[in-house]
């Protein structure tokens, strides 16, 4: 077979010349799955409190709702939730993010956010922790701290995430059905 040298302002249309695939370049990657329509997530969904509550510690179980205000939406399956449990729509590797926005009056030591996570549906472990205090001030101090991790959903029945806060004092959890002041983002990556 003769091999042709081509020109510098000389091309070839590849897709009508060339039979069989291609070999990456070195450096290259051959992605095969986890990507739809040349690329980009597969699923975006975002949650968030409705109304404020006070406590100090425990999982946040109520007030929930899928952001539904103008200009906020969702990519493909959503998230379900039931009494603060979330059930992911299908196996894959998530960016699991936890926005706690709260306020207290006066010096509070510590305040945590956490995403607990479960792989058989029942024992939950702590695998975010975000931690903040407030300052001794005569008035509410509010604050805002972020959570965040990867989740591998291997089985959809069995991996699940919770939400929970901790702190030193009985602190506000603020909530808003309007805008999303605590919220819950849920971002699929690609195949598990």
């Amino acid at each position: 077979m003769a091999i042709t040298r081509l020109g510098p302002n000389q091309s070839v249309n590849l897709a009508s010349n060339v039979t069989g695939t291609l070999p990456v370049a070195n450096g290259g990657t051959a992605l095969t799955s986890g990507f739809v329509n040349g690329g980009g997530l597969t699923m975006a969904d975002q949650w968030r409190i409705t109304a404020d509550f006070s406590s100090q510690s425990g999982n946040i179980t109520s007030n929930f709702e899928q952001v539904d205000g103008s200009g906020q939406g969702t990519l493909g399956s959503a998230m379900t939730e039931s009494s603060g449990v979330f059930t992911f729509p299908s196996t894959g590797v998530y960016l699991v993010k936890f926005n706690h926005n709260y306020y207290y009056n006066g010096f509070n030591q510590y305040n945590q956010a956490r995403i607990m996570v479960t792989t058989n549906n029942s024992s939950y472990s702590t695998r975010a922790e975000s931690n903040q205090a407030t300052a001794n001030e005569s008035s509410n101090y509010y604050v805002s701290t972020m959570a965040e991790t990867t989740v591998d959903v291997t089985d959809t029945a069995n991996v699940k995430v919770m939400f929970q806060i901790s702190a030193a004092q009985t602190i506000t959890t603020r909530g808003r059905s309007s805008d999303n002041l605590t919220n819950f983002t849920f971002l699929r990556l690609g195949d598990t």
